[in-house]
């Protein structure tokens, strides 16, 4: 292969993410225009963007659930990226698509069109990424924000009965809940596998488990985190979940509890499963496949048994979360 100028060796988190007490800090995202109306924002149209995401980045799976869930799918068109086998690590590449180049887009590495959208851009290309396809640059890879983009300036475009998934009465303490989760869960877990010492480790990992255990006890009561319906911070919670037991476990050390041993976390987890936004977004058996090496003596847990376990069956087995809320019926508040 010919490698282009503009594609770029994608740096190594435990090489540039790391503070000097071995703790994991993540890199800021670097194009955060918002979407909306006036000078210096991206204006809100159909058909202009590209949604890039990852089968195991739960950043980018956010934005492609409630894509769907918002019915987006003929506003703002989607693509996978995946790894690629290289001598050296390229980064994000469209390896689903024939001879690995997005058929829109003309590209076959995430890094080509981050450098297009800013030659001097050093850091590493990341997913979501939203690529203006009028100018093949890519736009906005702020998973902070994105899904609220996608649920607020985007709602013209929702489908009728779209759900309610960022209510103005609720938006404050959805933010400050969406905080709380990025700090120790969403990146809490990243922190703990980053970790380069025993210290930055530990503070990770007992952040963590807290924080599974205060959710733990708040879905004791609720069917989900603000009631009755889902929101946006159960879409930010679900991606993690959906990966822990799957993935993250054999990165985390003597983990204390799997997600399927917290009763209500793990009957909220499937519930929300069920519903076919989540489902179809959610590639249970691609997210535990393992690479792992079968000529060593002692052969990890995934790549022994990945193919054999039925993820979906366990994902949906029946769960009674319906009958702590007073609307059981209906899992969404449609928007006004």
């Amino acid at each position: 292969m010919t490698q282009k100028t503009n594609v770029r060796i994608r740096p190594k988190e435990t090489e540039h993410e790391i503070d000097d007490k071995g703790f994991f800090v993540r890199q800021k995202n670097h194009f955060t225009t918002p979407f909306g109306e006036g000078e210096g924002k991206l204006p809100v149209e159909a058909g202009r963007y590209r949604l890039i995401w990852a089968k195991g980045c739960h950043w980018s799976n956010r934005a492609s659930i409630v894509r769907e869930l918002l019915g987006l799918e003929d506003v703002i068109s989607i693509n996978l990226v995946g790894h690629g086998k290289h001598e050296v690590n390229l980064g994000w590449e469209f390896v689903y698509d024939d001879n690995n180049t997005d058929p829109v887009l003309g590209e076959q590495f995430l890094s080509t069109l981050y450098a297009n959208g800013d030659p001097e851009y050093k850091g590493r290309p990341t997913v979501p990424a939203v690529v203006d396809i009028t100018t093949q640059k890519v736009v906005n890879n702020d998973y902070v924000w994105l899904t609220n983009y996608l649920e607020n300036e985007f709602a013209p475009f929702h489908k009728e009965g779209a759900p309610d998934l960022y209510p103005a009465e609720l938006r404050t303490e959805i933010d400050k809940y969406n905080d709380y989760l990025f700090d120790n869960v969403n990146n809490g877990v990243y922190k703990a596998m980053f970790a380069q010492s025993l210290e930055a480790y530990n503070d990770a990992f007992n952040h963590l488990y807290a924080a599974f255990d205060a959710i733990e006890e708040r879905l004791e009561s609720r069917r989900f985190l603000f009631g009755d319906y889902v929101t946006d911070s159960d879409v930010r919670l679900f991606v993690t979940l959906a990966r822990f037991d799957t993935y993250y476990f054999k990165n985390l050390g003597p983990i204390r509890n799997r997600i399927v041993d917290f009763k209500n976390i793990w009957g909220y987890a499937r519930d929300l499963y069920q519903i076919p936004a989540f489902k179809n977004n959610t590639y249970l058996r691609d997210l535990a496949k393992s690479n792992g090496n079968k000529e060593t003596i002692f052969i990890d847990y995934n790549t022994r048994f990945w193919n054999e376990i039925d993820f979906d069956g366990l994902w949906s087995e029946p769960q009674n979360r319906q009958d702590k809320s007073a609307d059981p019926q209906n899992k969404f508040r449609a928007q006004k």
